[in-house]
């Protein structure tokens, strides 16, 4: 997938976007870690702080978490009440 640069929706939201599908798919499973910084700057060709405002975002969803030295990872999501 590419960045649409021109487009109204930030980078940030549109990689997060991207790796939130990716979660949830499926593609990058529970347990698992994102791609870093540097694989997604390489996929994405957008700075640093734009990629680490992205994973914020899903940090604040409470789709993944910061395991220290190791990276982002994905965590188990509560199952829905109903």
């Amino acid at each position: 997938m590419t960045i649409d640069r021109e487009g109204p929706i930030p980078p940030y939201q549109q990689i997060a976007a991207i790796l939130r599908l990716r979660i949830s798919d499926g593609s990058i499973p529970v347990g698992r870690r994102i791609p870093s910084l540097v694989e997604l700057e390489q996929e994405y060709g957008v700075a640093r702080d734009t990629l680490r405002k992205a994973v914020k975002v899903l940090k604040d969803e409470g789709l993944v978490e910061t395991v220290k030295g190791m990276g982002v990872y994905v965590i188990a999501q509560p199952a829905d009440e109903g």
